[in-house]
């Protein structure tokens, strides 16, 4: 394994429009999952000019049943659609919450879905889908999250809450980083080069409004990056393309679930292909994702290793995980095998079932649009939310060691 390299990790932001499309997918989630706590969601969102569109199947009591929709359930189904924009902060010619084009695509489930999925009689609840999901941590940061993604997340998000707070007037919501790390023996100890491109207000790329908003870029990194980082060596690409008015779902059309690698570990990490936003915790690309990072970051948090890859396979209608999978990087205190073993042994997991992860991470609120941009992971769990960056699971993997 090399210990002296370069690696890179980008993020996006909220008002990337393939974020936007996956933070309304994620508030059609919690909007049915708040009438609904077993409602069934599968919901893509296609977000253009001036125009968004909802497809997918749905089943939520009081709101879809036997093929028909409730009396104003469209209508709060728009509603959320408009707010989620105007929350991001998209009031342009190209993408206005308010004027745009709404179409709503959204049917019922498929009932040879749904009879692999509910249980019945002495049938467990099946997983949603076939599939692997992997969860990763590292010590490389406090939030036990590779160190080039945590930073060109908390880089974006600086930026978006001086623009919500007026501090920073001159950008619009669209924008991307990117951030590279040198790392010797295997640490990160110093930034070769950051590339932010921000949308901005009309004219901020020439002349003394460029410089403006370079200088607050820069600052703005500076603030993220530990010290030390930032040297006279660092490479800077701030808006390299020049001019960025035109952005968002205006500049280019946004799809729900193709920022999978943003939304999980910055590249640092294998990913098993299935998108997040819009799905329901049933389905398994979800709640399995959320569950391995939960039992990697509770490794890494017990010191059992510095690092820590879990993979978990599952078959469309069957409870059971097909395989759990261990890897510490050669980091580690004890034995993978004994990992596998320990998790496996530890009853409150619920045997690693859809249904397990659901009912010990308490998956089944509408607690998913947060999730949307800016990472799924090494956030901040509070009260309800981001339950799988928990490290309540430390003293459990312990005893189970011996």
């Amino acid at each position: 394994m090399r210990s002296d390299y370069l690696f890179t990790s980008e993020s996006v932001s909220e008002g990337h429009p393939d974020k936007v499309s996956d933070q309304i997918s994620d508030a059609i989630v919690d909007l049915f999952l708040s009438k609904d706590p077993e409602a069934r969601v599968a919901c893509e969102t296609l977000t253009t000019t001036q125009r968004v569109v909802l497809a997918g199947e749905i089943r939520c009591k009081g709101v879809y049943e036997n093929g028909a929709w409730a009396d104003g359930a469209l209508d709060e189904i728009e509603a959320t659609v408009r707010k989620t924009v105007k929350e991001i902060g998209y009031e342009q010619d190209g993408f206005h919450w308010e004027t745009l084009t709404f179409e709503n695509y959204l049917h019922g489930q498929s009932s040879e879905i749904a009879q692999g999925v509910d249980s019945s009689g002495n049938k467990d609840e099946g997983a949603g889908d076939q599939g692997i999901m992997f969860g990763y941590a590292t010590d490389e940061t406090p939030d036990l999250m590779p160190a080039t993604l945590d930073y060109s997340h908390k880089i974006l998000a600086q930026l978006a809450a001086d623009r919500h707070s007026g501090a920073a007037p001159f950008l619009e919501p669209d924008s991307k980083s990117q951030v590279t790390l040198r790392y010797e023996n295997g640490v990160p100890v110093a930034c070769t080069a950051v590339v932010v491109s921000s949308q901005h207000a009309k004219g901020y790329h020439e002349g003394d409004k460029e410089a403006e908003l370079k200088a607050y870029v820069k600052a703005a990194v500076a603030d993220i990056l530990p010290a030390g980082f930032l040297t006279d060596d660092t490479a800077w690409h701030i808006n390299p393309t020049g001019a960025f008015e035109i952005g968002g779902p205006d500049g280019d059309a946004g799809l729900t679930g193709r920022k999978i690698i943003v939304d999980t570990y910055g590249g640092a990490s294998p990913h098993g292909g299935g998108a997040f936003s819009g799905k329901d915790p049933t389905k398994v690309d979800r709640s399995a994702a959320y569950i391995t990072r939960y039992l990697a970051k509770n490794i890494v948090a017990a010191g059992l290793a510095k690092r820590c890859t879990i993979q978990l396979a599952y078959a469309i209608g069957v409870p059971e995980p097909l395989s759990l999978y261990v890897d510490t990087h050669g980091t580690g205190s004890v034995d993978d095998a004994a990992l596998e073993q320990a998790i496996n042994s530890i009853d409150k997991l619920g045997g690693l079932t859809p249904r397990g992860i659901r009912t010990h991470l308490g998956l089944n609120k509408p607690i998913y649009r947060k999730s949307a941009a800016y990472g799924h992971f090494g956030r901040t769990a509070e009260g309800d939310f981001f339950p799988w960056e928990r490290t309540d699971l430390v003293d459990d993997l312990k005893a189970a060691l011996g």
